[in-house]
């Protein structure tokens, strides 16, 4: 085995910090060289085999793969999809839960029957690097992704290679490809302040380790320019952030926020934030919550309903703690939606303390509960505790599935207009998929090239999972023909995008939103939209550039020199859009007419060519 810690002294990157008193390491600097294209890949020649990436677990892994992924197609190694036709696998792993780290096991089984090279990254070689499946492979932790193109190459050569010390956190600017181009999967920190017993991760993260908050900020600004559409802050605890740096997750919360474009075309989704680390910071990360570029949503769990078991798996809050930050939350954050984690069977929970469970999430009745069954992992204390019969615990897991598929969230949407921001394809191919300010899953049919782009739709019926939508409003590149204007129904909905000092009125005026309305949108000629400007004095801009048809079909260009709307004048303005199109179309009528004429002028001249050439053939 070789090993490729072949390390120089050196310290934390610019904006990093290191979590543990370790030897940094300098980065490596690849001289840019041309490749030959060989008839086949060789590993004599590195960079020109084919990679088969699989990801497992959270989204902090899918960044740490698309991080993986970026440094690999730099330095040329084709990526695909289709394990069999890859020189090299590469699994990154998860650690939770059983039935994941099975999944990896049997992956590498697979592999190795293939005789395919194989690197295993992640929380399990990290956490677990004895492990015998591991035996034989190459393995990278989660702290050295950005020396994967080593690893590969050796790999690629015959070596097993490990690189498991604790080194730096890897820096955020390296190459990224991702899975969706317009989804940036940001980690804010690795590691946690936790020391749940039944959780294996933090075995492989490791105690906390922040980013600085100008170096996300950095980055926020670089993938805003790539043209990413949202954001995801991830981390192990984001509510645990910047504790280890003196900092907090309001402070990175701001300074994000203010980075984020004033049209709203890019929208930030905090991530999973255990309650002990937020219960300070409630009204600060409401207000931010409640900003338009701020999905109204946030991802808190609460593993159990009873105050014995949660001090059995130490998670250092009670189940009043956690009410405090819903109620909270859902005070001060109209359209506020949470998520939230159920264990069931944790070692020594009664039946009393699972009817307590079952009461709380009646009480609330969550639109997304994530229901695990109590895996023991090895090496945890949890794994050393008593545990409740198998069967007891299925069927526990099947009573919560059962009440909370009973509930109905997105009831009495129906008929509502919502803003949402698009940016994937639905798995059936067919529709694509949106978001609301609260997050809600909406399915729309509209174009792919809608994708990355943000519209008002109608609520056409609602699901258990998702509601179902109609775009009434389209992004202004995907218009094409003008006519008249005409209404959009007002309403102020109980998910509407604004908050307590954006709110909403039930006149139909605009609102004191920075940068959108509720109960009235800005007015559309057709299904052309207005674009997002700042409204001033009660008025709202409307597009300088039309496009209108002649009375022959041809498309006219013209522009109405930022037409005004002014309340109480749309009547007045109407008039005066409908003399401009009158005044097209007569300009429209002339040219068409003078074209005509050029027409009888030149057909006039060729008569006369003709008699004329008649005449000297004649004279001849």
């Amino acid at each position: 085995m070789e090993d490729i810690e072949d390390v120089v002294a050196g310290g934390a990157p610019p904006g990093l910090r290191l979590p543990l008193m370790t030897v940094g390491m300098k980065p490596k600097k690849t001289k840019a060289r041309k490749i030959q294209d060989p008839l086949t890949p060789s590993p004599q020649i590195p960079g020109t085999q084919t990679i088969y990436i699989k990801t497992f677990g959270c989204s902090h892994n899918q960044s740490d793969s698309e991080y993986m992924a970026g440094q690999l197609s730099t330095f040329g190694y084709a990526l695909s999809e289709n394990p069999e036709e890859a020189d090299l696998w590469l699994i990154n792993t998860c650690t939770v839960k059983s039935p994941s780290q099975s999944a990896m096991e049997t992956l590498i089984l697979k592999c190795k029957s293939a005789r395919k090279p194989l690197v295993v990254a992640g929380c399990v070689p990290q956490g677990s690097r004895d492990l015998k499946e591991l035996e034989g492979v190459s393995i990278i932790g989660v702290q050295q992704i950005d020396r994967v193109v080593e690893v590969v190459e050796e790999t690629l050569k015959g070596h097993e290679v490990r690189l498991l010390n604790r080194k730096t956190l890897p820096a955020l600017d390296l190459p990224k490809v991702r899975k969706n181009k317009f989804i940036e999967i940001l980690p804010i920190n690795v590691g946690c302040l936790g020391a749940c017993t039944y959780c294996k991760t933090k075995h492989a993260r490791g105690h906390l380790g922040s980013y600085t908050v100008n170096s996300l900020v950095e980055r926020v600004r670089t993938v805003i320019s790539e043209g990413v559409k949202e954001i995801w802050l991830s981390s192990e605890d984001t509510g645990a952030y910047g504790r280890d740096i003196g900092v907090n997750l309001p402070i990175l919360l701001n300074a994000i926020v203010a980075e984020l474009p004033p049209d709203r075309s890019t929208m930030l989704r905090i991530g999973m934030t255990n309650p002990p680390f937020i219960l300070e910071h409630l009204k600060e990360i409401a207000k931010v919550l409640c900003h338009p570029c701020v999905y109204s949503f946030l991802h808190v769990p609460v593993q159990s309903g009873s105050d014995s078991v949660l001090n059995a798996m130490n998670r250092e809050y009670t189940v009043s703690d956690f009410r405090a930050v819903v109620d909270t939350l859902t005070q001060f954050v109209p359209g506020m939606q949470i998520a939230t984690d159920i264990i069931c069977g944790f070692p020594g929970e009664t039946d009393e303390d699972f009817a307590e469970t079952i009461r709380l999430i009646k009480e609330y009745k969550f639109p997304h509960v994530h229901i695990s069954q109590f895996y023991p992992r090895p090496g945890t204390p949890a794994a050393r505790m008593k545990k409740v019969p198998s069967t007891e615990v299925k069927k526990r897991s099947r009573e919560l599935t059962s009440v909370f598929e009973s509930f109905t969230p997105y009831q009495g949407m129906e008929g509502l207009i919502e803003r949402i921001w698009i940016t994937e394809i639905a798995a059936d191919g067919i529709h694509l998929v949106g978001h609301t300010k609260g997050y809600v899953q909406v399915l729309v049919i509209a174009p792919e090239s809608m994708l990355g782009t943000s519209t008002d739709v109608k609520i056409t019926s609602v699901g258990r999972w998702s509601v179902f939508g109609e775009v009434i409003d389209t992004p202004n590149q995907m218009k094409e023909d003008i006519t008249l204007p005409k209404s959009i129904p007002n309403k102020c909905s109980p998910y509407s995008d604004t908050c307590e000092k954006f709110s909403c009125s039930r006149e139909p005026e605009p609102c004191s939103c920075e940068l959108q309305t509720c109960g009235q949108h800005e007015a559309n000629v057709g299904n052309h939209e207005a674009p997002d400007v700042p409204a001033a004095s009660g008025t709202t801009l409307i597009m300088d550039s039309i496009r209108v048809k002649d009375q022959n079909g041809r498309k006219l260009i013209g522009s109405l020199g930022s037409l005004l709307l002014r309340k109480g004048k749309s009547h007045g303005t109407q008039r005066e859009m409908e003399h401009a199109f009158e005044s097209k179309q007569k300009q429209a009528k002339a040219r068409s007419e003078f074209s005509v004429v050029d027409w009888i002028l030149l057909g006039g001249m060729l008569c006369s060519f003709l008699m004329i050439v008649t005449l000297l053939v004649v004279s001849k």
